[in-house]
């Protein structure tokens, strides 16, 4: 039985809408025909978790987290993923000179929002540097262990077209995204007021994204996601569709002859989570099996694994996903 807290306030719920809407206020500066990705975005921050962003070059990702970055008020580091970066340039060396002996330089981790951009542009070994920080919220650096500041969020960034000097990301890695969102290209009026406002002509700055949060805010927001309340159809509704990924013969799944391996126990919690998130972000006190539905694409896409047959078959994880959402019943 996962424990539940206190439900939430009408007062608390009109605070939380005051805030979402001046930071959607802000992003409308610089966030152009994204505005559903910019909003998962939010939704990761609010969950404490982590977020993969997949899509073609040019589809302003980089430009989200930094808006994003700029109006939490937080400390921001971008790393770009090369194939000859090393692991300590991620998390630190511990360095030694005559007069000061041995001390620790630490990394670009070491900050409230990491941008991991071209993350699968780095070998295994590289992009596995970051699993003890996104999951534990520390870095070890040789004989030491250092927490990292809170909030802590890593956004990372891939490229689907590219495949030369890129590596795939490591399963253990990829699950502990809390989402994976998938950028496409914007429509023909989006695609108009992308050229009088894009960051080629003008600099970030001339945007002016102002803060509107804080890293104390932030956590304020995400102790009160925690407070949704999810009752318990809600949570055999998440139980069940995880159990799906895993079973779907069950589940009279017929597309999932072609999953080799089923959502991890981690999925459960995100879609628990997330649920409350998308509650919150509409107003509600209370997450209900259609927001487990809203948020199922994203927390799932990545953590399904498919065989040989599905992958030779051009099998989408979204599209079988679409087919657990219709077959699993809500209690």
């Amino acid at each position: 039985m996962i424990y539940r807290v206190e439900k939430l306030s009408d007062g608390k719920i009109s605070w939380f809408k005051q805030i979402a809407e001046r930071v959607r206020k802000e992003a409308s500066k610089t966030i152009v025909g994204q505005e559903e990705v910019f909003e998962r975005l939010f939704m990761g921050l609010l969950c404490d978790g982590n977020v993969l962003i997949e899509g073609m070059p040019g589809t302003a990702k980089t430009l989200m987290v930094r808006t994003l970055a700029s109006l939490s008020g937080c400390d921001f580091k971008r790393i770009q993923f090369t194939p000859d970066l090393l692991p300590s340039d991620i998390v630190g060396i511990t360095a030694y000179s005559k007069d000061r002996g041995f001390y620790v330089v630490k990394g670009p981790v070491f900050a409230n929002f990491v941008l991991a951009n071209g993350i699968n542009r780095s070998p295994p070994k590289v992009q596995s540097a970051l699993l003890e920080a996104m999951q534990e919220r520390q870095v070890t650096i040789g004989q030491e262990t250092f927490p990292l500041p809170k909030p802590f969020f890593v956004i990372a960034t891939q490229n689907p077209i590219e495949a030369q000097g890129t590596y795939s990301l490591p399963e253990a890695q990829v699950d502990r995204f809390l989402f994976k969102s998938i950028v496409e290209y914007g429509g023909k009026s989006g695609e108009k007021r992308i050229l009088d406002q894009n960051v080629s002509l003008k600099s970030f700055d001339d945007f002016g994204v102002k803060p509107v949060l804080s890293p104390g805010r932030i956590l304020e927001l995400q102790a009160l996601v925690k407070r949704v309340y999810l009752g318990e159809r809600t949570e055999q509704y998440v139980v069940s569709l995880v159990d799906a990924t895993r079973n779907p013969r069950k589940h009279g799944v017929s597309k999932g002859k072609y999953v080799e391996w089923g959502a991890s126990p981690r999925a459960s919690i995100s879609l628990y989570i997330a649920a409350k998130a998308a509650a919150l972000m509409q107003g509600r006190t209370f997450a209900t099996p259609q927001h487990v539905k809203e948020v199922a694409h994203d927390v799932l896409r990545h953590r399904l694994i498919l065989n040989y047959e599905g992958q030779a078959q051009g099998v989408t994880s979204d599209a079988i996903i679409a087919e657990l959402l219709e077959r699993v019943p809500v209690p």
